[in-house]
């Protein structure tokens, strides 16, 4: 008989569970039979988890600028790295439009020229703007004077 009501304490103890609080200051948990209970004023209950962080909430230091607490970890981003995985960043997407002198699909077609045909274009208009241009000024050599557009320089005196 003593057998069994031993057996039924050790049920009744092993459904026994605890609730680890959390200290008002660094955040730590706080086991059963440690830390300080504090009520303040207006009735809230503050647990502090040793007399380290009770001493600093007397004193009213933000957790937040305290280097050893949760807050300030959580401010300065530390330990993340492990859990979270950094964002992925979206790269914008290019859209092509039409510009005033040319259609979307002139574009295209430019774009999808080789090169080679390119740079001979080129050339080919270079050659063409110096031939206008010797042209022009053979021209406007031979009609020219040498008095020029206004005539002769006539003294005033």
């Amino acid at each position: 008989m003593d057998a069994n009501v031993s057996f039924r304490l050790v049920v009744l103890y092993s459904c026994v569970y605890f609730v680890a609080e959390l200290c008002a200051l660094s955040e730590y948990r706080i086991y059963p039979g440690n830390g300080k209970l504090m009520i303040r004023r207006d009735g809230k209950p503050v647990f502090v988890g040793s007399s380290k962080a009770f001493s600093l909430t007397m004193q009213r230091k933000k957790p937040a600028k305290l280097v050893w607490t949760q807050a300030w970890r959580r401010l300065h981003k530390k330990g993340l790295t492990e859990t979270t995985l950094k964002k992925r960043t979206r790269r914008t997407n290019k859209v092509a439009r039409a510009v005033v002198g040319l259609s979307l699909d002139e574009i295209r077609k430019k774009a999808a020229q080789k090169p080679e045909f390119r740079t001979a274009q080129r050339s080919a208009a270079l050659a063409e703007v110096k031939n206008r241009k010797s042209t022009n000024k053979a021209k406007g050599s031979k009609s020219k004077n040498k008095a020029g557009v206004f005539g002769t320089k006539i003294p005033k005196n």
